[in-house]
């Protein structure tokens, strides 16, 4: 199990570092991710290196049985390299140059950057990668974070070659994006811009290529580096740290070329239930990989710097989020950072070393973790989920375009969808629409608005051999091209649903306050009709509910009606359906219910697929995560709780019948069917 942090010595006196290490020793820590932001130090002018206070740093750390995570150092360009090449720079929408001064400053296509970032990584692997205390290479850091998209000049002529390559010709790509609405056909790819500030609504297949287009450019920077660090003789695991579910590259397709994922995870802790949303993060990560470990890159100790308020987690809250990630497949706790920054923008946020030095809670919290982590036993990794939840990057980032029924937040809505099961204290995996379902009992397709052929294909195989299907408004409307099918909508999944829309019928907004997720009863009356409808109610299996954004007009083709809007506009007309499809069943339900309504929803659906809980009668602020044959349960609440938990303790090896655990506290126990 490792445990540790960032370590940037760079910022420290020499004298510092002893002292730093001797600390790590009492506070367990067994790897550093260093260098990451080290450019600048190791390299002050073209093909000018300085490797001695690196080398110090790395055998003062192997000396004293401390391994490296050794960073590239590529993700903050010097000043001399941005000094004498401006034209690496990148640009906004607008045409503006982003400056240096920050960090990410620099086009991803940039011809320029990637030669600057090759010859640095070119040095870095020849003299460290065979070098006993480096065990695992971290390549750039947290990409695309703060520049989501570039406009340059570097894009655009990219861009154009990476349309080529996917059309082939202007005549398939004009086909593709529709370019003969608003006189937008091409005659050649020179042609062809990024979708930069225009006066009004762009072309929705193109800015969808664009942002395709721009995962893949900075994904080959990642392979870039990678393959320098190999051809240098290095065999260790080679990754980049993911940032959950984020929004400008698609994890899927990244994954294939990561040894082992890891993860940086910030839940906020002025929200109770931030709980739920980083287990969606932590089951997304192990399920980018299945069946391989992977680490928690980054996670602090206690406040943050860069949200408008920063609480710091609640006595014993660090430990219980520590002990969440490795019951959803964690086999390393790391932290940003090991020393508190005293300078730069990030000097405010916590780190395993405090600023207010070790008399502190932190300290003791730290210190505490990595004794229990010290001789943790082995798990195995999978979660033997029967539940997945379909998440999908492209499906995404074709929702945000405009000129929608309603504006929807994918990202927020799956996680909600992920909550309401996740209370009920079942495993979930997390599945793209073209995976393998073949583990599972039932999937849920939340908003799944762009579908493509081969997923529509996969789960409808999934369905005919067994399975169960739970799919929610504003589903498989469009192709990959994010244009509509010929034969109206639900084209893909119309012979599994036994129903099509005919009109989406949107609702006015929901307000977009609270926190992800809550705990409570349905509230399912008083919509009100015509004009200004806010939401609808339903009448079904689950009792009533409230639906929200959408009450869909839907024509039954041939499934089975279980349920009704029960007021409002289609006040008696088909609200949930369902059709037996193969051996298995597709639902469709007309409507997005609120957080309650998900809860009742899917508690029928997993009932109607023979899916049980990992763990029955206990609260549903007591997470249960599943490892293996191993259960971890955590009190998230500020309430002792009873559960009903049997088995040996993970870490003592004790008979466990039973616990009761008071806030953040957590036990891991170990199971037998």
């Amino acid at each position: 199990m490792y445990y540790g942090g960032d370590y940037n010595p760079e910022q420290w006196p020499e004298e510092v570092w002893k002292e730093d290490v001797r600390l790590m020793g009492e506070a367990g820590v067994t790897i550093v991710s260093l260098g990451i932001f080290a450019w600048s130090r190791i390299q002050e002018d073209e093909g000018v290196f300085d490797w001695e206070w690196l080398d110090r740093v790395i055998n003062l750390l192997h000396e004293n049985g401390i391994q490296v995570n050794m960073g590239t150092a590529t993700a903050s360009p010097p000043p001399w390299a941005t000094t004498k090449y401006p034209e690496m720079l990148p640009q906004d929408a607008d045409g503006a140059k982003y400056g240096p001064g920050s960090r990410q400053h620099y086009a991803p296509t940039s011809p320029v950057y990637r030669r600057l970032a090759a010859d640095l990584v070119r040095e870095l692997a020849a003299r460290y990668a065979h070098h006993p205390a480096v065990v695992m290479w971290h390549v750039n850091n947290e990409y695309a974070c703060h520049l989501n998209y570039d406009y340059s000049d570097n894009a655009r002529d990219a861009f154009r070659m990476w349309l080529k390559r996917k059309y082939g010709t202007i005549h398939a790509l004009n086909e593709a994006w529709g370019t003969a609405f608003w006189s937008q056909i091409y005659t050649s790819f020179d042609q062809v811009l990024p979708p930069r500030k225009a006066p009004y609504s762009l072309n929705p297949g193109g800015a969808l290529d664009f942002k395709r287009f721009t995962s893949d450019a900075v994904l080959e920077l990642y392979v870039m580096e990678r393959d320098i660090i190999r051809a240098a003789g290095a065999t260790q695991p080679i990754s980049t740290n993911f940032m959950g579910a984020f929004y400008a590259l698609d994890y899927w397709r990244w994954a294939e070329e990561i040894d082992i994922i890891t993860n940086d995870n910030y839940p906020d802790p002025n929200d109770p239930q931030s709980f739920r949303s980083s287990a969606f993060t932590l089951d997304l990560m192990r399920s980018l990989k299945p069946g391989v470990p992977w680490l928690i890159m980054e996670q602090s100790t206690g406040a943050l710097n860069w949200r408008p308020s920063n609480a710091p987690k609640a006595p014993g809250q660090m430990e219980a989020l520590s002990a969440q990630a490795i019951g959803h497949g964690a086999d390393g706790i790391l932290f940003f950072q090991w020393r508190q920054s005293r300078r730069g923008s990030e000097k405010f946020h916590s780190a395993m070393l405090p600023q207010a030095g070790t008399q502190t809670r932190t300290w003791r919290e730290v210190t505490k973790l990595g004794g229990t982590l010290k001789d943790f036993p082995q798990m195995a990794p999978e979660s033997h989920a029967k539940v997945a939840v379909v998440f999908d990057w492209e499906n995404w980032w074709a929702l945000t375009h405009s000129d929608h029924p309603i504006q929807l937040d994918y990202c927020r809505l799956v996680q909600r969808w992920y909550a309401a099961l996740q209370a009920q204290h079942v495993s979930i995996d997390i599945v793209k629409p073209t995976g393998d379902l073949s583990a599972y009992s039932l999937v849920v397709a939340p908003q799944l608005y762009l579908l493509s052929d081969a997923g529509a294909e996969n789960l409808s195989s999934f369905v005919r051999g067994g399975g169960h299907l739970l799919v929610s408004a504003f589903t498989d409307v469009v192709d990959q091209d994010d244009a509509l099918r010929e034969g109206g909508y639900q084209v893909g999944l119309r012979e599994v649903l036994g129903v099509t829309v005919e009109d989406f019928g949107a609702l006015i907004a929901p307000s977009s306050g609270g926190g992800l997720w809550s705990v409570g009863d349905s509230v399912a009356g008083g919509s009100g009709t015509g004009p200004g409808q806010s939401h609808a109610s339903v009448a079904g299996p689950f009792g009533s509910i409230r639906g929200e954004h959408f009450c869909e007009e839907v024509r039954v083709l041939g499934a089975d009606i279980l349920g009704t809007f029960t007021d409002g506009r289609l006040k008696g007309a088909p609200a949930l359906t369902q059709q037996a499809y193969g051996t298995g069943r597709g639902t469709y339900l007309a409507t997005i219910p609120d957080d309650a309504g998900m809860q009742h929803v899917t508690a029928w659906s997993l009932a109607e697929a023979g899916v049980q809980p990992e763990l029955s009668g206990i609260s549903p602020w007591v997470e249960v995560a599943r490892r293996g044959d191993v259960l971890t349960v955590i009190n998230h609440g500020s309430e002792p709780e009873g559960v009903p938990v049997k088995g040996h303790d993970v870490l003592s090896g004790e008979p466990v019948n039973g616990v009761e655990l008071g806030p953040f506290d957590w036990r891991m126990v170990r199971v037998t069917e």
